[in-house]
């Protein structure tokens, strides 16, 4: 295909495609004798779509997860990523079941995972995430040194587990009181 297409299914200017093609950037890529670049249909598959994630860990941080998701988005229009897809979910970073990132996660035409901290995508575990999966993983805010991402970590499991102590309070609370209207409607028949 022709660069001006390439540049067109990515979501840049022809000017910018063309700078990439002359630093090199677009594997494959190669200039015909009558001047006209050509890019190859796989360097143009491998190229790919961009995706946001952004996660918080409950529904009451609802108006972080939005601001949260539009800086990564800002990050990405910034690098020249056009964003394809923007997936937000309130979960866990803990919870290994979460089914909007399973779909990005499987999504084929998704080449590029952009997050603003390691654990929005996992509280634990990214290094498999990332080894794994078939694509680029992009962290916007990376710990610096061992200590501070050890500390995180420290930080994470207790917040994470503080939070689950909590919900399992709330949730027998909510069966409790679910019991007592039960035993009082039983009593008044």
């Amino acid at each position: 295909m022709k660069l001006r297409d390439w540049a067109k299914i990515n979501g840049v200017t022809y000017r910018t495609a063309w700078e990439h093609f002359r630093r090199g950037l677009i594997p494959s890529a190669y200039k015909l004798a009558t001047g006209t670049i050509v890019v190859p249909d796989e360097a143009a598959k491998r190229a790919g779509a961009t995706a946001v994630y952004a996660r918080v860990s409950s529904s009451e941080n609802k108006t972080n997860l939005i601001a949260q998701a539009d800086r990564v988005a800002q990050f990405c229009a910034a690098s020249g990523w056009p964003v394809s897809v923007v997936v937000t979910e309130c979960a866990s970073g803990l919870n290994d079941t979460r089914p909007k990132l399973m779909k990005l996660l499987a999504d084929r035409s998704v080449s590029r995972i952009v997050v603003e901290h390691k654990d929005r995508l996992t509280r634990f575990g990214f290094n498999y995430i990332s080894s794994l999966w078939d694509g680029e993983i992009v962290v916007i805010n990376s710990t610096v040194t061992d200590e501070a991402d050890l500390m995180q970590d420290f930080v994470s499991l207790v917040t994470s587990f503080t939070a689950r102590l909590y919900g399992r309070r709330r949730s027998r609370r909510a069966t409790e009181k679910l019991i007592a209207g039960l035993n009082e409607n039983s009593q008044s028949l």
